[in-house]
């Protein structure tokens, strides 16, 4: 079966084969990608034939960067939401349709992996990343929050990881990935076409043997010091006790944080905390009504504007500072 030439879908032996196939965006996702990878799934989804799917990406570059969001923002200044509305709702319908897939999903994740890359990825059981492969959920740069079931999946990684990854942007390897939860196997980009031949051939017990030993975890000395501080009640606790902290991890943490919007540390410390007590199904929701309320914040078509559109990377945030944040307006975008 063929879909659009931004994603090719077709039969391979025993497995059904997506390929997100816009190299030269790096794989990022609009609405009609994510209705192409929709309709594959639908249609393997009681196909005897096909016992399985994978899902790869085109390229050497990025597995999939994540969705179109200059895109979105020029629906956000124009204040036409109705786009917007379609954009959510069906990638967070697919989100779940992933994580209730009846038949194994397997995804080869080779290169940038972001934001809706991830949410084509983290929600399957098996999640294979190469030695090229970088996870980030970059969001709050751009004055949004990380979403695609950010606030279920983040606060289920070990400890305070998952928070630090959420508010940070912090970008993770493909072997930390692996260790922090994200990824469930560790195969290096040479053995990725054998892999993905194996499992075509003889199903998902190729995982076991096309798989790598797992290089240390890249976080694990800053691990104590990531539990420590972010398992702070607020931001300003939270940044508080990472100035108490006397390493270069600490400092290039601040430095981090201090660059991003400071009303998105904000909101999307609220809703990981939230979204420990939620279903899957609970946090997509409650992440739909959050991208109606922050996308109308300044924040968001600047950050944009800063990152994506006219990349100065120098974001004029409103307020600017993380002691100007008023506790009535984040309270107030979530209703």
């Amino acid at each position: 079966m063929a879909t659009e030439d931004s994603v090719i879908a077709r039969r391979d032996g025993r497995a059904g084969r997506v390929l997100i196939n816009r190299p030269k965006a790096l794989n990022a996702l609009d609405l009609p990608m994510i209705r192409a990878i929709a309709a594959a799934l639908e249609a393997w989804r009681d196909d005897p034939q096909v016992h399985l799917v994978m899902i790869e990406g085109a390229g050497e570059r990025a597995f999939c960067a994540g969705g179109d969001i200059r895109a979105l923002r020029q629906h956000q200044l124009e204040g036409n939401r109705a786009p917007a509305d379609a954009f959510f709702a069906e990638e967070y319908a697919l989100n779940r349709a992933i994580a209730e897939y009846p038949k194994p999903y397997v995804a080869l994740i080779d290169g940038i992996c972001m934001g809706g890359g991830i949410g084509v990825s983290v929600h399957a059981p098996y999640r294979v990343a190469s030695e090229h492969a970088m996870f980030a959920m970059p969001e709050t740069a751009i004055g949004f929050f990380p979403d695609i079931g950010a606030s279920f999946f983040l606060p289920r990684l070990p400890g305070q990881v998952g928070v630090y990854l959420g508010l940070t942007g912090a970008r993770v390897s493909g072997a930390d990935a692996v260790h922090a939860g994200l990824a469930t196997h560790f195969t290096p980009r040479a053995a990725m076409p054998a892999l993905a031949a194996a499992l075509a051939e003889e199903g998902i017990a190729a995982l076991a043997t096309h798989a790598a030993p797992l290089p240390a975890f890249g976080l694990a000395e800053a691990r104590p010091a990531i539990d420590r501080c972010f398992s702070a009640a607020t931001i300003p606790e939270l940044l508080a006790r990472l100035a108490t902290e006397d390493s270069a991890w600490a400092r290039e943490t601040l430095a981090a944080l201090g660059a991003v919007s400071p009303s998105a540390l904000f909101w999307t410390l609220r809703l990981l905390r939230e979204g420990v007590d939620r279903t899957l199904a609970q946090c997509l929701a409650a992440e739909f009504a959050l991208t109606r309320t922050t996308m109308a914040h300044p924040d968001f078509v600047e950050g944009v504007r800063a990152m994506v559109v006219d990349k100065d990377r120098k974001p004029r945030w409103s307020p600017a500072r993380v002691e100007d944040v008023q506790a009535a307006t984040i309270a107030a975008l979530f209703g």
